[in-house]
This record gives structure tokens, C-alpha cells and sequence, in this order.
């Protein structure tokens, strides 16, 4: 699986960029059918003095799962944003049992 970690209006310390990297890996635990994830770190403070992170998780079948969050510090928002993606993969995997589990739609009581 292959993360990319990248920064506008800035430059992230190697530091930073490591923990980001190393905090992308983690999403797999959650999902091991990531094939990509893109963390954009947008380093532009808007009036609230935030910076903005954005996760692009991609996995097989061309399924995106996409979180972006504002925080003070960048370190924050990633976590808000991975907290978005986790979310999206709970529903998503959700979905994918449902559907294993009655494919055909019908319910127990035969209508």
C-alpha cells in the first residue's frame, strides 16, 4: 500500500511527516483493502487560524473514502479527519455484510 504525505502554502518538518505517515498506515488496521492513502496537508491558516488536512484513502474496486478537517494544529486535524475515514469504513464494511448476508432482499415472513 503506498501513503503519500504532502503540504500546500508550506513545508511539513520530517517529523511531521513520518508520525503522518506512520498514523496513515494505521487506517489499515481498520480495513486492509486500502490501496492508497493521500494526506494533503493544507498549511494556509484561514481566520480561525486552522490548518486543514485531508485523507484520501483509496480501495480496491475504486472506492474513496475522503475526510477533510480543520484543527490549530496539524497533528489534530489529521486525527479529526482519520476519525471521518474510520467512520466511512465502518459504514462501508457494514454495508458490504449486509449485503453478503440477504442478497436477496426478502424478508423472513415471506411478503
Amino acid at each position: 500500500m503506498q501513503v503519500t504525505v504532502s503540504a500546500r502554502h508550506g513545508h511539513l518538518d520530517d517529523a511531521i511527516q513520518l508520525a503522518l505517515q506512520d498514523k496513515a498506515e494505521g487506517l489499515l488496521r481498520y480495513f486492509d483493502r486500502l490501496t492508497s492513502i493521500g494526506v494533503t496537508v493544507d498549511l494556509h491558516r484561514d481566520r480561525g487560524e486552522n490548518v486543514r488536512v485531508e485523507i484520501l484513502a483509496k480501495a480496491e474496486h475504486k472506492h474513496e473514502f475522503i475526510a477533510t478537517e480543520p484543527a490549530a494544529d496539524v497533528v489534530a486535524a489529521f486525527n479529526l479527519a482519520a476519525d471521518k475515514i474510520k467512520q466511512q469504513i465502518k459504514h462501508y464494511k457494514e454495508k458490504l455484510q449486509d449485503h453478503r448476508r440477504d442478497p436477496s432482499h426478502n424478508d423472513a415472513a415471506g411478503h
